[in-house]
């Protein structure tokens, strides 16, 4: 069984269709690339998953259980973390303490329990820190810990939100262009980082345009066009399709 199974998924906006019968299943432990041109639907099918938008038809299923009408709360408490292509970091607060708050979803006391320092609540929000700053060291920007994460540096912002979303500890992150506004210095480094990630056993599934990214670490591409897919297979041949090509390139 396919760790997430997208079924005949549907989206409509009115008249415009915006994710037109996609299916595809992410197997455990895979890096899986979704590609297309702007306008394809690519953020908009992370949003279905995610529980952010509700789907017109179709199903999501995650480890077996359809999590179609789910909160994105819920979703990301089932094991599915993710990033935005813009990234999301809390102004005013410390790499460490961005972190934080993405492990309180897995904590007894909760966020606010912890920010009002309630006795039974310290020893766990010891506990917290410790994993945010595992986490860190993981992604080696131990050294930023407590710098405002806001004032980092492109690369490491995106260091910072990729850790802030493994404090969930999920068995799916979903990445929404990792590698925009990056070098390609910083590009290369997200890949590396994205790898290792892999490598913890966290299946990837990534929307991005950087097509050398994708080619680089995907072990499958999904290829989405006016909503619809119109690929799916190994880089290797992906690169080769000719209707993946038109696309790309016109006729």
């Amino acid at each position: 069984m396919a760790l997430l199974e997208i079924s005949r998924l549907h989206k409509k906006f009115g008249g415009l269709h915006a994710v037109n019968d996609v299916s595809f299943n992410v197997e455990h432990g895979a890096i899986k690339a979704v590609i297309g041109p702007n306008g394809a639907g690519k953020t908009t099918l992370f949003n279905l998953i995610t529980g952010t938008l509700a789907a017109s038809a179709g199903a999501v299923q995650f480890k077996g259980e359809n999590i179609q009408g789910r909160k994105p709360h819920q979703i990301a408490a089932c094991g599915i973390a993710r990033t935005f292509q813009n990234i999301k970091l809390f102004h005013g607060m410390t790499a460490l303490e961005n972190i934080m708050v993405g492990r309180h979803l897995r904590s007894r006391a909760g966020f606010m329990a912890s920010m009002l320092r309630l006795p039974w609540s310290r020893q766990e929000e010891q506990k917290i820190r410790g994993k945010a700053m595992e986490l860190l060291e993981l992604l080696e920007i131990a050294a930023y810990a407590d710098v405002d994460a806001t004032s980092l540096a492109f690369g490491q912002q995106r260091a910072v939100e990729f850790a802030r979303a493994l404090a969930l500890e999920p068995a799916l992150l979903l990445l929404d262009e990792p590698a925009a506004g990056l070098n390609m210095h910083e590009t290369a480094e997200i890949g590396r980082l994205i790898a290792r990630i892999r490598d913890l056993g966290i299946t990837v599934l990534l929307v991005e345009h950087d097509m050398s990214l994708v080619m680089e670490i995907s072990d499958e591409i999904v290829v989405l066009s006016f909503g619809q897919k119109i690929a799916e297979d190994v880089p290797a041949a992906i690169q080769d399709n000719p209707e993946v090509i038109k696309v790309y390139l016109g006729e």
